[in-house]
C-alpha cells in the first residue's frame, strides 16, 4: 500500500471554489482502479490549510491516477487557487 499526503495552504477567498474542484477530483479519483481511499481535509485550526490523503494499492495505481484525464486537469486548476504548496509525502506501512 502507498499513501499519499498532498497538503495545500488555499487562498482564503479561493475555498469554495477550491472544494468545488476537489469535489469533482474526489467523485472521480474514487472510482479509479487501485484506489482505496482518497479524501479532501482541511485543517480545524486553520481553514485554508487542506490535505488530500490518498490510499493506492500500488506504486503502479498512483501513477495512473496521476496520469488520469480528471487529474491532468483538475489539479492544475486548484494550484491557481493555492497561497502555497508543499512537497508530495509518501508513505509505506512498516
Amino acid at each position: 500500500m502507498i499513501r499519499v499526503v498532498a497538503r495545500t495552504l488555499v487562498r482564503e477567498e479561493n475555498i469554495d471554489a477550491y472544494h468545488a474542484l476537489a469535489k469533482e477530483l474526489v467523485e472521480k479519483t474514487q472510482k479509479e482502479r487501485g484506489n482505496v481511499s482518497y479524501t479532501l481535509n482541511q485543517s480545524v485550526e486553520d481553514p485554508r490549510m487542506h490535505a488530500m490523503i490518498e490510499v493506492w494499492e500500488s506504486r503502479d495505481a498512483l501513477e495512473a491516477h496521476l496520469a488520469s484525464e480528471h487529474f491532468l486537469r483538475i489539479v492544475p486548476q486548484m494550484g491557481q487557487l493555492a497561497q502555497e504548496k508543499y512537497p508530495l509525502e509518501m508513505y509505506t506501512e512498516v
